[in-house]
């Protein structure tokens, strides 16, 4: 009898492990969740495939979407008016990924945001995070030059040199009317960038932009004008101009009209953050899952979706880099860095040397 229940007992064990189906490694996370984001649209639906995949039982809290999409600077404006004049309302998100860490350091100073910890981030991260855990690196851009190699000799005839370096974008005057860049004042990269180069070149580099009349476009007109011979070169981010490298060989053609410059005298990384919105002031009050989706989005699975949107990885181990690009560890060695705390502390009266010096 004793046997029989003995077998019994085992044969119930055997039927638990053999016959039940495996939850799913992140079943437990639930609730809504939203994200606001400055990430290209291909990118976020890449991105939203996989959460769905990842956390079966999240559910997207816009239309079918974990993301809402916007620039980093309209996304900012979006929410102040959220924030209220006295910066103390809740917000229609629960999670930031936006362009430039700037707002990262304003947002922790406002007391909007969740600290949450990220086991061993020092070893894992090739970019700073926030020591205190407010936010982290989960992907990152790079400012660079292009121009039209198919050109260069109609250019040469009109006494025209395609600029090696961001100091010869804007000090050439043979380049005057013949250069385009995005708007500051609606990218949060092209903001990025110009703190750098204000830091790095003073307030003349603007009085030369200005100058030179660069024309403030979106990345795709410039592209587009870089082609046709209106543009000698643009300023524009690197996954721009991979990505259209990228999907004209998927068609099976070959660019020769478009290529990358790594400015001579260096790049602009502009490591974006992933940030949470503290539960008081979240949307969805459910920073247990922003938390298992921010962990998620340093993984490896993750990055390599980053690195399939043509930015570069954040993990220190990740040898791999964007199609066409060069080894990120490289563009470090290359890179001309942003005072994250002048670029946050400062940034009204740099839009106002912008805005005098360049579009007046």
């Amino acid at each position: 009898m004793k046997k029989n229940m003995i077998f019994a007992v085992l044969a119930a064990i055997m039927a638990l492990v053999f016959c039940c189906p495996a939850l799913a490694v992140n079943e437990d996370v639930e609730g809504e969740l939203v994200i606001y984001t400055s990430m290209y649209p291909f990118v976020i639906d890449m991105m939203n495939e996989a959460i769905q995949k990842e956390f079966p039982n999240l559910v997207p809290g816009i239309d079918g979407s974990f993301f809402f999409y916007g620039g980093t600077s309209t996304l900012i404006t979006k929410i102040y008016g959220e924030m209220g004049d006295n910066r103390d309302q809740p917000l229609e998100t629960d999670m930031f990924m936006v362009a430039e860490p700037a707002f990262s350091l304003e947002l922790k100073d406002y007391g909007y945001l969740h600290s949450f910890a990220v086991p061993d981030a020092a070893n894992l991260l090739r970019f700073p995070y926030d020591e205190e855990g407010y936010w982290y690196p989960v992907r990152t851009l790079n400012m660079v030059l292009a121009y039209n190699p198919e050109m260069t000799e109609s250019w040469a005839a009109k006494g025209i040199s395609i600029p090696k370096s961001f100091k010869d974008f804007a000090y050439d005057p043979a380049l005057k009317g013949y250069i385009s860049m995005s708007d500051p004042m609606t990218s949060g990269t092209a903001y990025a960038a110009v703190v750098s180069l204000l830091e790095h070149y003073g307030e003349e580099y603007l009085d030369k932009l200005g100058e030179n009349r660069v024309m403030r476009e979106s990345g795709s007109t410039a592209i587009a004008k870089l082609q046709s011979g209106e543009c000698a070169a643009i300023m524009i981010l690197e996954e721009s101009i991979l990505k259209y490298i990228n999907d004209e060989e998927a068609k099976g053609n070959t660019v020769t009209n478009l290529e990358v410059i790594y400015p001579e005298d260096g790049v602009i990384l502009i490591p974006s953050t992933v940030m949470i919105v503290a539960e008081e002031y979240s949307r969805n009050v459910n920073t247990e899952a922003a938390e298992a989706v921010a962990e998620w989005l340093l993984s490896e699975d993750a990055q390599r979706l980053i690195m399939q949107g043509y930015m570069h990885s954040v993990l220190a181990s990740m040898d791999e880099h964007p199609a066409h690009s060069i080894d990120t560890n490289e563009l470090i060695k290359m890179d001309m860095g942003i005072d994250w705390v002048d670029a946050y502390k400062n940034r009204e009266a740099i839009n106002n040397l912008w805005t005098v010096k360049v579009t007046q």
